[in-house]
């Protein structure tokens, strides 16, 4: 449904605005807005430790005065290397404030994938807490230029007493003491370094221009890194204020659990919740209690996650008692939600109380995150929802520009204002994703299958690369996944490929089940069977596999390619 015909979505949106006006803005001003319209709201809280808006401001431009100091200039490039923490935030908005790029990567990151986002990014420094120092130490002989390291500790941003008693943890004492005399630079000494900067630039650079780095598979599985600008954040910031359903989510308290290193997380979980107004709850590191007792004692408003996130609801025994009427909204994006998860999870939701169920959005990284969400009041089974304000989806044939009926599978493109700059040094793959078509519109060809109704709801159905061919049949295992997940004893499911000499490839099924649920050869009958009633026979799971829990990438999805290579590597044996 391009954009030649009248948007069909539209009678969806109900008080959504078909367009918004988008403020010629740096990320950095749009914070600013904030903290001048709420002063006194809290930006974030970190272990019980509240910052105010004008507050978190000041310390921005600190930071930003001590980037100056150090020696970081506009246009330069700088990497973040940090959980969901303070430092990390200050840092990021200060970057902008100066005109300098951020290069957002994960702390868990192997030191190789870390010296190759170094020069990848060309990053004049990089900032990582204290217990990721050796990492970063053990591979200078690896960079290609002189890199900085700043380094920041957790302890430094607790509240009394806890910054005392941090120390003494079994986290703290795990962390060897940074060596004396070390080629780094301490947080609170490069804070000393702001009192030799007395003025800020005026305008480093415009709200268009590159503002930071994050990475992605593309489209064709190979790690590129992608140039967003201020605009493209504020454009999903805005749009999905305006999508929530909610009149201002000025004074709600945001989970700002996922990865700041990633679209989902930063573009959703930060800069969202602080275009509006909202308290971040940041969140340095996840685990099922610890995230059922936040729920509990900090009452978010609004949950953005993965289906994984959601899931480890069902798991821990310490919501079974939890009223959840406080939720507001619960969004997941980042991986494709089975309908089967959606279910159980709004079951449980509606059980504890909450008025609300579960919403289902998709995005890519290459347009910051979520593009299109379920609609506050009207969802459709297995639909990932309806674009957001002033982006438009078409499905077209893969490989070519040419849209499909409606109900017919393609490869999703978007187009709108959160669509990214370009793949940095990649002119080729950038060609290749962002297309000018007959209509004259820039469109992202997202490497995604799936289908949109004549009403304009899109159906996300996998990967174009996450296919299977078994005896010469096409198999996509999202599909598999849901009809696995459907039965009252899956937890969660992931379906991969495995070598075979006759068949190309065969199908296995990984299967995690519901807790209280043993793992017996009984049961593995009984999903067998539940397979066959529903399965064609040429895409029958060969074997079902019982794990206690799936392996998980950075981001918290099920990392299939983990138990595909596991699975081939045995055999290859």
């Amino acid at each position: 449904m391009g954009i030649s015909a009248s948007a069909p979505w539209y009678k969806f949106y109900g008080d959504m605005p078909r367009t918004l006006d988008y403020p010629k803005k740096t990320l950095y001003e749009m914070v600013r807005d904030s903290a001048e319209r709420y002063p006194d709201s809290i930006a974030y809280e970190f272990q019980g430790k509240t910052v105010r808006y004008s507050d978190f401001l000041a310390r921005i431009d600190r930071v930003a005065r001590a980037l100056l100091a150090m020696g970081i200039e506009t246009g330069d490039r700088f990497t973040i290397c940090m959980p969901n923490c303070p430092q990390a935030l200050e840092t990021f908005y200060a970057l902008n404030r100066i005109g300098a790029v951020s290069n957002m990567i994960h702390p868990l990151s192997a030191p190789s994938e870390i010296a190759f986002y170094l020069n990848f990014s060309h990053s004049k420094a990089v900032l990582t807490l204290d217990q990721f120092y050796g990492k970063i130490d053990g591979i200078r002989a690896e960079l290609e230029h002189p890199t900085k390291v700043l380094v920041a500790f957790i302890k430094d941003e607790l509240p009394a007493p806890l910054n005392l008693l941090y120390p003494m943890t079994k986290d703290a004492r795990k962390v060897p003491k940074l060596p004396k005399g070390g080629d780094y630079l301490r947080w609170k000494d490069f804070l000393r370094g702001a009192s030799r900067i007395s003025t800020l630039p005026e305008h480093p650079i415009s709200y268009t221009d590159g503002a930071s780095i994050l990475y992605s598979g593309g489209t064709t599985g190979t790690t590129k890194g992608i140039m967003l600008s201020s605009a493209n954040f504020n454009a999903t910031a805005l749009q999905t204020i305006a999508a929530s359903g909610l009149p201002t989510i000025h004074g709600k308290k945001m989970l700002s659990v996922m990865p700041i290193f990633h679209g989902f997380g930063l573009g959703i979980g930060i800069h969202t919740a602080l275009v509006g107004g909202a308290t971040c709850i940041l969140v340095p590191r996840f685990s099922v209690n610890t995230y059922a007792k936040l729920l509990i004692k900090k009452q978010p408003n609004l949950i953005p996650g993965v289906p994984t996130l959601f899931e480890a609801l069902l798991r821990t025994d310490l919501l079974k008692k939890a009223d959840l009427s406080f939720l507001d909204g619960m969004f997941s994006g980042g991986d494709s939600l089975s309908v089967e998860l959606k279910h159980k999870v709004d079951e449980f939701l509606k059980a504890h109380n909450a008025k609300i169920q579960i919403r289902e959005g998709y995005g890519t990284t290459e347009c910051v995150t979520a593009s299109c969400l379920t609609p506050k009041d009207y969802a459709r089974s297995g639909s990932i929802g309806v674009p957001f304000p002033d982006t438009w989806y078409k499905i077209v044939t893969p490989g070519t520009e040419e849209e499909v009926d409606p109900n017919i599978e393609g490869e999703i493109c978007i187009s709108g204002p959160s669509v990214m700059m370009y793949y940095m040094d990649n002119p080729e793959e950038t060609a290749q994703t962002l297309r000018r078509h007959a209509d004259g519109r820039i469109w992202l060809h997202t490497g995604d299958l799936g289908t949109m109704d004549s009403d304009g709801f899109v159906y996300f159905r996998q990967r174009i690369k996450r296919m299977i061919i078994t005896s010469g049949y096409n198999v996509y295992p999202s599909q598999l996944e849901n009809i696995i997940d459907g039965h009252e004893k899956v937890l969660l499911s992931c379906v991969i490929g495995v070598k075979d000499k006759y068949k190309m490839e065969k199908v296995k099924a990984y299967v995690v089940l519901r807790p209280g649920v043993e793992p017996t050869e009984e049961v593995r009958q009984e999903l067998f069977e539940h397979c066959r009633k529903h399965i064609a026979k040429y895409a029958m799971p060969y074997e079902i596999e019982f794990r206690p829990e799936l392996p998980k990438t950075l981001v918290g999805k099920v990392a299939y390619r983990v138990l595909q290579e596991e699975a081939n590597a045995k055999v290859n044996q």
